[in-house]
């Protein structure tokens, strides 16, 4: 099949109006058309179950018909670029918070957000962390430190958000949801760290200017600067702590001081 055949094919099968490609025949001379229309169905129907494997929270956040209906349309708008449907969903978010029917959820985008960074980390690089006691002794060359580089385990990443999305989403995996779904705030804005434990992907609420910082780090921002930067955007923001956080959870893999032998 020549490429600009495979793009009437993939067109017609994403497309809102059910059209059948020109040329399609049956083998038993039956309607290419009906047949054509099954397989489109069961093509839109596994991307839709795919984005609800991937995103069960947000699923469950507004009800399983609202959200394969919305689905449904981000599929066809969003076909995938890989064969890997573990990964399909990139955009996802963008396309909930420009959603208008779920403008009543407010917070719907970034759980949908937080549960697309729960995938990547889990399919994630390894990465062997940086010994603790490797750590302490860069740490002591304090005249150094600022113009340290650190770099983060491939499974790390941070979401702030302006909405409790870490909580909405432990909520949803107690026991009994609707009583811990009542304890929240989704107003209270949480920032969440991800990250890797093994095959097990961890997801916890961290302060702001925690958030912060390790954003930057994972940017390439020295020491340092990712340091004054947390500062001055949260002035609780703990440097100990959040240190003493990344390397417990084993999320620093390499630290770099100029003139340090040991990384």
């Amino acid at each position: 099949m020549r490429v600009s055949e495979q793009r009437i094919l993939a067109d017609a099968l994403l497309s809102a109006r059910p059209i059948c490609p020109p040329g399609l025949t049956a083998w038993n001379g039956s309607d290419p058309g009906r047949r054509f229309a099954v397989y489109r169905n069961n093509v839109i129907v596994s991307l839709i179950d795919a984005l609800a494997d991937t995103c069960p929270v947000t699923q469950q956040l507004v009800g399983e018909e609202f959200f394969r209906a919305m689905a449904r349309l981000f599929v066809q708008e969003n076909p995938p670029r890989s064969r890997i449907l573990a990964f399909y969903g990139e955009g996802l978010a963008e396309f909930i918070g420009a959603f208008a029917p779920a403008a009543a959820v407010p917070y719907l985008a970034d759980v949908a957000r937080l549960e697309m960074l729960r995938v990547s980390a889990y399919h994630a690089a390894d990465a062997v962390p940086l010994a603790p006691e490797d750590i302490a002794r860069l740490l002591e060359d304090v005249a150094a430190l600022p113009a340290a580089r650190i770099g983060l385990h491939p499974s790390l990443a941070v979401l702030r958000s302006g909405h409790a999305v870490v909580s909405l989403w432990a909520a949803h995996q107690a026991g009994d949801v609707a009583g811990a779904l009542a304890a929240v705030d989704p107003d209270v804005a949480e920032a969440a760290l991800v990250l890797r434990a093994g095959l097990e992907v961890e997801i916890s609420r961290i302060p702001d200017g925690a958030a912060i910082f390790i954003m930057h780090l994972r940017q390439g921002a020295a020491f340092g600067h990712a340091a004054e930067l947390a500062s001055a955007a949260d002035p609780a923001f703990d440097l100990g702590a959040t240190l003493g956080l990344l390397i417990h959870r084993g999320a620093i893999t390499t630290m770099t001081i100029p003139g340090s032998a040991t990384s």
